[in-house]
């Protein structure tokens, strides 16, 4: 496994291929992602590398991580990410990975969180169908119905489907395709869509249920 990428959702657009069929495709922005320290398997018993991107100033960084950069001696990144990876010890600090990193015809996995919904009923949040329209109902058509159980057990089970928060919750979509890379820019286009509004932060790397 290779490290991935940190990239921003820029939207959604269309592409024709070769056959002038159309193409919905993710457009990720990929800004530089700098090397900032590595986790070695004898040392910290699994090995991964740690990312940075967009350099931010002193101000805005708290002081925590404040602390954690100077303590490595590097810049001040606005944005962390750790990778798992096979062998760590084949990356630098300080090496510095851009789009050109994934490949077109590529297949990859992409992390992001979706869009909050708020407090959503059970039809929104889970397509209930809700009780009728008629005979009796007056008020409650979009209700769950029913909860739990009579006497025994007495109480809700839990997992049960109802109404609650919806939506911001982080998500891996797997398999998805790189369609194109625009070195350039430094974009990449990825067939289908990515979890996630507009401007938001998304974690790319390469699929791991599916051989390249």
């Amino acid at each position: 496994m290779r490290v991935g990428l940190i990239a921003e959702k820029v939207g959604m657009t269309q592409l024709f291929d070769d056959n002038g069929v159309q193409v919905p495709v993710t457009v990720l922005k990929v800004d530089p992602c700098t090397v900032v320290s590595l986790r070695l398997k004898d040392k910290d018993g699994y090995s991964a590398v740690q990312l940075g991107t967009r350099e931010g100033k002193e101000k805005h960084i708290n002081k925590p991580q404040l602390g954690y950069f100077k303590k490595l001696g590097s810049k001040l990144f606005r944005i962390l990410k750790e990778f798992r990876v096979d062998d760590s010890t084949q990356y630098s600090v300080g090496d510095v990975f851009d789009a050109t990193h994934f490949e077109p015809g590529q297949l990859i996995d992409v992390t992001g969180t979706t869009k909050g919904k708020g407090f959503a009923g059970a039809m929104k949040r889970h397509g209930f169908g809700g009780l009728r329209a008629t005979h009796g109902v007056s008020i409650t058509h979009r209700s769950h119905g029913s909860t739990g159980n009579r006497t025994q057990p007495g109480r809700v089970f839990k997992g049960k489907r109802m109404a609650g928060h919806m939506g911001d919750v982080k998500v891996t979509m797997l398999n998805l395709k790189v369609h194109s890379v625009d070195k350039d820019k430094g974009v990449i286009f990825v067939h289908g869509a990515v979890p996630g509004s507009k401007s938001g932060i998304v974690y790319i790397r390469d699929a791991i249920k599916k051989a390249n």
